[in-house]
């Protein structure tokens, strides 16, 4: 039997390409640092990919890494959008912001211990908890969405929490168990709105950084 085709608003979720501080693993909430090098080639091989698709409206966070993201998209789509959403902002860290990954599991066990068990509510210390990327995120999704009609296709550019929070979200997942979704870098994904009903279609797809290897 063929499958049958997904019905309703697609909308496209772009990771931003990679920064510095994604190089080197350090925490990057609300710092705004631009595309290094790799996310910029990153970037251009994601606007490749999709340059022949008819996106509707380009939402993006309004940090630098995915307005810079987005306009690398948008220069094959120069009579589309593009429209910054603070609800699309990434987890506010607080005094966990610029940390190294590494120096941060060494030096705030405790806090670590309690992320793995418990991270859905547990905020971080003067930032966020994921529910609250959750609830901000997902009301900024209905929000940008509800005016369009069902073939159109918009391309929300944002970063790893707040985009696996959406995940989980149309994928019905809890969000104690948002590690069983992966988000890299320059990662795209596709879920789809049926009315108020959301599903995923794609998670962390990448192949179009290989391809762009072939070039």
């Amino acid at each position: 039997m063929k499958a049958m085709k997904p019905s309703g608003n697609r909308i496209i979720l772009i990771r931003h390409g990679e920064t510095e501080w994604n190089r080197l693993h350090r925490f990057q909430g609300r710092s705004d640092l631009p595309l290094n090098p790799k996310g910029n080639n990153q970037a251009r091989a994601l606007a490749l990919a999709l340059k022949n698709e008819t996106i509707t409206a380009i939402y993006s966070s309004p940090l630098a890494r995915a307005i810079e993201t987005a306009h690398h998209i948008g220069r094959f789509h120069p009579s589309t959008p593009l429209i910054k959403e603070s609800g699309l902002m990434e987890m506010d860290l607080g005094d966990f912001e610029g940390m190294e990954a590494q120096r941060w599991a060494l030096d705030h066990l405790d806090f670590q211990k309690a992320w793995e068990e418990n991270p859905a509510t547990l905020a971080m210390p003067g930032g966020e908890s994921l529910k609250q990327v959750q609830q901000r995120a997902v009301a900024t999704l209905k929000r940008i969405s509800e005016p369009y009609g069902p073939e159109s296709t918009l391309l929300i550019c944002s970063h790893n929490f707040v985009i696996i929070s959406l995940l989980c979200f149309a994928s019905k997942i809890p969000l104690d168990q948002f590690r069983e979704l992966k988000q890299d870098n320059a990662a795209l994904n596709i879920i789809y709105k049926d009315g108020t009903e959301f599903h995923v279609e794609k998670v962390n797809d990448r192949r179009h950084l290989q391809e762009s290897l072939r070039y």
